[in-house]
């Protein structure tokens, strides 16, 4: 679903990506796009930032409250952290700022498809980890028996957390193993989504318990029961 404003933008993506054998939809708002979500099952949804209407932001909400399963990418002109950072929270998987280079969307749209069809989880079997137990099979997470919701990012990004508990590991690490081998810089990604992920699972999330920081080097999924840090 490409959602865009701009007619000369919208009808060029549409024409290159139906050329590279994407199926493609298209809205001018975040409305229309909704809409047609609820008629056609997408994998993907391309989200300009800057558009009439409810805005790209309020639309990324929408979005993800109501698909939850669908990976969401920005793309948009603005340029800087903050925005990056506010997309994210809002539910976007990834954010790519115009002008880009066609490959780039398009490795970064078939990365997002490949995450929501095969996830990329190697091991299997349940993680039972404190309070915390895992099932990478059926991808539900239940804290103290009780089922946390998570998108389907937080849940990749969890799961290689605590598959590899008590390991730190680094930023560039975690970026490939969850958005896919081209990404390794984009580190606000990893604090925007690492803040979502202790909203829902530290009792405290302002001092955190499992999802620690390690400090110039990445994250690190704790068990403090067993001491494993």
């Amino acid at each position: 679903m490409l959602v865009e404003d701009d007619a000369s933008i919208r009808h060029s993506l549409r024409a290159t990506l139906s050329a590279l054998r994407f199926v493609v939809g298209e809205a001018t708002t975040g409305e229309e796009a909704l809409a047609a979500m609820r008629k056609i099952d997408y994998d993907a949804v391309l989200m300009d930032l800057n558009m009439p209407g409810m805005g790209g932001i309020v639309a990324c909400h929408r979005v993800r409250n109501e698909f939850p399963g669908v990976s969401i990418l920005v793309v948009t002109v603005r340029d800087n952290e903050r925005d990056k950072i506010e997309a994210l929270d809002a539910g976007a998987d990834d954010y790519i700022t115009k002008p880009f280079r066609i490959n780039e969307l398009t490795a970064r749209i078939r990365a997002a498809v490949r995450r929501r069809r095969i996830p990329q989880i190697a091991n299997r079997e349940n993680i039972e980890i404190g309070i915390f137990d895992l099932s990478p099979a059926r991808r539900v997470l239940l804290k103290r028996g009780i089922d946390v919701h998570l998108t389907p990012t937080e849940f990749d990004l969890l799961s290689v957390l605590m598959t590899q508990a008590g390991t730190p590991i680094p930023h560039a690490k975690l970026l490939s193993a969850v958005w896919g081998v081209q990404y390794g810089e984009e580190r606000e990604y990893l604090r925007t989504f690492i803040l979502q992920l202790r909203r829902k699972l530290e009792d405290d999330p302002a001092n955190p318990v499992y999802l620690q920081t390690v400090s110039y080097l990445g994250y690190v999924f704790v068990d403090p029961s067993n001491g494993i840090a």
